[in-house]
């Protein structure tokens, strides 16, 4: 299996999940600021990899399994280390577990449809989701006041906003794949009647 350069950026930006993580154990201004500095890399190799992916044709099957993958990882790992952490949590665990489980459901439906041969696309709320949480996790990582700005105000505010459009999507996604599977097996019904018809007529 060849590596296309999006697949290595994507395995780039897999890589900094631990960088981000073990960043986040620490507090203060000087941490927060690194941290915010390794996620906004993290989510610029995002629009870098589909940018070379779309423009120079090098997309792979590898690239469209690894893209959402490392999305969901680095995500989920920011609002984790945000609502553990000792003294403070930045993040309520609820909303990290509402988030992250239609993380998980989503990428069990994309399991289901693959195991019925269907590629359900990405939806354009989903789109939306993804760049409201990495907005809101930009400012929530930066966590303090500065020039005037409430960071963390901002960042929960619009952490909210990705809440309910991530559910409106998710719930979006599975409605897409209950119907796709429901032509599908109607497609499969109709060809297995011609088929039995066919027989039928050559006996």
């Amino acid at each position: 299996m060849v590596l296309t350069v999006p697949n290595i950026v994507t395995l780039f930006r897999i890589g900094l999940v631990p960088v981000l993580m073990v960043l986040l154990l620490f507090t203060g201004p000087t941490a927060s600021w690194l941290a915010a500095g390794v996620f906004l890399i993290a989510t610029l190799s995002d629009y870098l990899d589909g940018y070379i992916a779309r423009n120079y044709r090098s997309g792979s099957v590898l690239g469209t399994f690894l893209d959402p993958l490392a999305d969901k990882l680095l995500v989920s790992a920011a609002l984790i280390m945000l609502a553990g952490m000792a003294r403070t949590p930045r993040v309520p665990a609820w909303m990290v577990a509402v988030i992250v489980g239609r993380e998980i459901m989503v990428t069990a439906l994309r399991a289901v449809a693959a195991s019925e041969g269907l590629v359900v696309g990405a939806e354009e709320m989903g789109k939306y989701k993804m760049t409201l949480q990495a907005i809101a996790l930009e400012a929530l990582l930066v966590h303090y006041t500065h020039w005037h700005i409430d960071f963390f105000g901002a960042g929960m505010f619009l952490l909210w906003i990705s809440m309910v459009v991530s559910i409106w999507s998710g719930v979006e996604y599975y409605l897409k794949l209950h119907w796709l599977l429901r032509e599908d097996a109607h497609a499969r019904a109709q060809a297995g009647q011609q088929s039995i018809g066919r027989t039928a007529q050559g006996r």
